[in-house]
């Protein structure tokens, strides 16, 4: 088989460690950025800096690869719809249309009978004061926003008022539950409608960003087959082919709720570099270039500890032991809440 060069939009973390799979795969990748600092490009075989609105250095990029691959889902629409009409794009950009928006992404989940919390679209402050029976709810920004931004806590009417919210966004307000914890699926659809399906993964977050990730995820057996049978669904409804993730809530009464999807690898996931066989990005890799698919297996359950913003210059001078691996993304600038590396520890299974 000839060499394929796999294009990555994005030039993030997520863009480098799928580019260190690709490696490993014999793949070569070319990553697509609008940041000069793309950690990725440390990464990788080729980069291009452009805008993702560049039509030339669009063309450009899409003149170096074989498929195209986006390592976050906040990419314009109509780009990868261009990229298509040329090469293809996985997973497709229509899926993106609908996963871009929060509104339709929950509309698109509930229509396949999967249950989220409860929901209102939020256009203006009078349509926010008419629903006040959401509050206590989280009011997000139907487009763009992650680890928080564009997101207000609002537990009363008298908070609507405290909070500077641009009515030029539109919103989603969610009414809260009583979280009891929250879990992640992560499932690779390849094109032949197999798939390999990672077992649920317990999350933490702090400050809204996800901070502690766990594998196995201390829930019941009824929680783990029907979290794994919903990602399944989404995957299969979406005709999707990747690693793409669910993130799920566990109320107090074990009731399962989707809260969002991801169309690409997540974060949540980058402990199965270490604890299984084949990891979340290689596989992404397998299954966009067609590649052989590879039974996924478990090998040692694992932690893994979020480094963000300060926390990486410590861990930086750690010494590691023989069960623990330190991956520093090589961002050039230290921010607060900005992700910078992660931490992981491998545990034998009894």
């Amino acid at each position: 088989m000839s060499k394929i060069n796999l294009g990555i939009l994005g030039g993030g973390q997520l863009g480098s460690m799928l580019a260190t799979a690709a490696k490993k795969l014999n793949v070569q990748t070319i990553i697509y950025c609008d940041d000069e600092n793309a950690p990725a490009q440390k990464f990788a075989d080729d980069f291009i800096l452009g805008d993702y609105n560049d039509e030339n250095k669009i063309t450009e990029f899409v003149n170096k690869v074989n498929v195209v691959t986006y390592e976050f889902e906040n990419i314009p629409f109509n780009t990868l719809e261009f990229i298509n009409k040329h090469k293809q794009v996985l997973p497709k950009p229509n899926i993106n249309q609908v996963i871009q928006n929060r509104f339709s992404e929950k509309n698109f989940i509930n229509n396949l009978g999967i249950k989220t919390t409860d929901y209102v679209i939020i256009k203006n402050l009078k349509d926010l004061n008419n629903n006040l029976n959401f509050l206590p709810g989280i009011l997000k920004t139907t487009t763009l926003g992650y680890d928080g931004k564009g997101q207000f806590r609002l537990n009363n009417k008298n908070e609507i008022d405290k909070q500077k919210i641009d009515f030029n966004n539109q919103y989603i307000l969610e009414k809260i539950i009583n979280l009891k914890k929250e879990i992640s699926v992560i499932i690779t659809r390849f094109k032949n409608q197999t798939y390999e399906i990672y077992e649920p993964i317990e999350n933490t977050h702090k400050d809204q960003i996800l901070k502690f990730s766990e594998i196995p995820a201390k829930i019941s057996s009824e929680i783990l087959n029907l979290s794994t049978e919903w990602a399944k669904k989404i995957s299969e409804e979406l005709d999707y082919v990747g690693t793409l993730c669910v993130e799920y809530f566990i109320d107090e009464n074990d009731n399962l709720y989707v809260n969002e999807i991801a169309p690409r690898v997540h974060n949540s996931g980058h402990l199965t570099i270490n604890s299984h066989n084949v990891s979340q990005f290689e596989n992404h890799i397998r299954a966009v270039c067609a590649l052989d698919k590879l039974e996924t297996k478990k090998i040692y359950n694992a932690k893994m500890i979020n480094l963000i913003g300060e926390d990486i210059t410590e861990y930086r001078n750690k010494k590691v032991k023989e069960n623990e691996f330190f991956f520093d993304y090589q961002k050039k600038e230290i921010k607060p809440k900005r992700k910078m590396g992660h931490f992981t520890t491998i545990i034998k299974i009894r």
